[in-house]
């Protein structure tokens, strides 16, 4: 049974490796050894957040991203250590859609986010946490990421549970969804050219809806 046990678990991380891919494993050792300090403000999330320059974006060198592309919400709470241990000023968290196209529920989404929520506020108390809106995507446009769009009926009812966790965690929720989205909910064919992922004119929408509260 013990040896049963042992190549049960051997597979399972050699299955979550080979989903992860070497990216992830690239930017994840990448963000182990490059230092965090109690006065920085940390970007988390997924593609949609790796893909920016937060720093130059806000022009504050203490931002700093720790998103890598096709993150899931499991996978990132598996990474949170060196995040956490670095006490961090605040954390912009936004995460989810990759979930969504995988198939995961949004009731899984939001058991995970308020996983990540509970060890901030029980390791890192001080750190200020915002949970982001799920960006909508735009299949009528695009075509590449066919699970994206065959899910992004999801990503409305998922923000409105994230919201109403942040109400019961006492953290800030912030719509960034509102602020991309087109007159019927999709992302604006005018800040992205893949119905996904975010062209700069759309990284400088949503500067300009959170930047308030990045200081």
């Amino acid at each position: 049974m013990k040896r049963i046990l042992i190549l049960v678990a051997a597979l399972w991380v050699a299955g979550a490796a080979f989903a992860q891919g070497e990216y992830h494993y690239q930017r994840r050792s990448l963000f182990n050894v490059l230092p965090l300090h109690s006065s920085d403000i940390v970007f988390l999330g997924n593609s949609i957040t790796d893909g920016c320059e937060w720093a130059e974006l806000f022009q504050n060198r203490h931002v700093k991203n720790r998103g890598i592309s096709g993150d899931r919400t499991a996978w990132l709470l598996d990474r949170l250590d060196s995040i956490i241990a670095a006490h961090p000023k605040k954390l912009f968290l936004m995460i989810g859609t990759n979930d969504l196209a995988a198939g995961i529920s949004p009731e899984e989404i939001v058991r995970n986010v308020a996983r990540l929520i509970d060890r901030f506020q029980t390791e890192s108390k001080w750190t200020k946490i915002y949970v982001q809106s799920i960006l909508p995507v735009n299949g009528k446009d695009f075509s590449k990421y066919r699970g994206h769009y065959e899910h992004a009926h999801l990503i409305v009812p998922t923000n409105k549970r994230l919201e109403a966790l942040c109400d019961e965690k006492g953290v800030q929720y912030l719509d960034v969804w509102g602020a991309l989205a087109d007159h019927e909910g999709k992302l604006d064919k005018r800040y992205t050219n893949d119905g996904l992922h975010l062209m700069g004119p759309g990284y400088l929408v949503w500067r300009d809806a959170i930047k308030i509260h990045v200081k």
